[in-house]
């Protein structure tokens, strides 16, 4: 592989943000540790090659999905901020969508081979949920091209909050933490969601996609980042009674870096803002998904 490929691969993969996947995966799995046990370094391996494999997996296939979509791209700002070496490489012809289909299933089922290594029922869980969220990103795709209501949204974002509620069925079952965890990381997804969506305004308007700014203007883009964030904010209140004091410390640390987002956003409201504020929100996961991991051992 040559080094203009391996750059192609590298900006497919996203992979400057490929340590945050595993992370938040495994946060759900140490917060599964803390009721259910079953905590051992080999189980931690396992649970982290899972997120990364399946995570990245998905980001293959929403650019595959949107292969002819994106070749319509006139603000590269975005693009650069995902991307290290600032390049879509479907659409720009770079990787072959058949070598980019390739790559999705080579680690799709490398996500699967581990998955089914981990003791049932846990290993049923994340493979339900695994196929949903693959469904739920192809859904999101197509649907905003064509809508009046923001469905593709509210539905498509329930694969991003499934993911940490993935990782706690790894080690633990269905009970009233991982709907917590759904509940909080929801109106994050949400939030997060429509500043990439105010950031990449321009492109999306080139597309034609019905994105939330384009359906109800900035305006109304606004008021939807700041209602799931106070959302967030809100469910933060009751995840916090099943999380111990570095991960109530995390979520107060992670909902200021949202408000100091939210605050850039208002003043602003421009894709330039939005893309000011966009590090702060991917700070804050990390500071949520690493307070609730160093409060296991804490």
């Amino acid at each position: 592989m040559d080094s203009r490929a391996l750059r192609a691969y590298i900006d497919l993969l996203r992979l400057h943000f490929a340590f945050a996947w595993p992370l938040l995966f495994c946060s759900g799995t140490f917060l599964a540790f803390g009721t259910y046990g079953k905590f051992s370094w080999g189980y931690v391996l396992v649970a982290a090659l899972i997120g990364l494999f399946g995570f990245e997996a998905g980001m293959v296939l929403n650019d595959y999905v949107d292969r002819v979509h994106d070749t319509r791209d006139i603000d590269g700002q975005m693009t650069r901020y995902w991307r290290v070496f600032a390049t879509r490489p479907i659409a720009e012809g770079l990787i072959s969508p058949g070598r980019a289909l390739l790559l999705f299933a080579v680690l799709a089922l490398l996500a699967l081979a581990l998955i089914l290594t981990l003791p049932y029922p846990h290993s049923l869980f994340i493979i339900v949920i695994m196929g949903y969220a693959y469904a739920a990103e192809v859904f999101y795709q197509l649907k905003k091209r064509f809508q009046s209501l923001p469905v593709a949204q509210l539905v498509g974002r329930t694969d991003f909050a499934l993911f940490p509620v993935a990782g706690y069925l790894a080690a633990g079952m269905p009970d009233a933490s991982a709907l917590l965890y759904f509940l909080f990381f929801y109106p994050y997804a949400q939030a997060h969601l429509g500043t990439n969506d105010l950031a990449d305004l321009r492109n999306d308007l080139a597309r034609g996609m019905k994105t939330i700014p384009v359906l109800y203007g900035v305006q109304g883009n606004v008021l939807w980042i700041a209602a799931f964030t106070v959302l967030h904010g809100i469910m933060a209140l009751f995840f916090a009674g099943v999380l111990g004091p570095l991960a109530r410390a995390a979520l107060i640390a992670g909902f200021a870096l949202l408000l100091v987002a939210n605050g850039i956003i208002l003043r602003g409201r421009t894709p330039e803002a939005a893309m000011k504020a966009l590090p702060c929100f991917h700070v804050a996961m990390v500071v949520y998904a690493g307070g609730i991991i160093l409060d296991f051992f804490f």
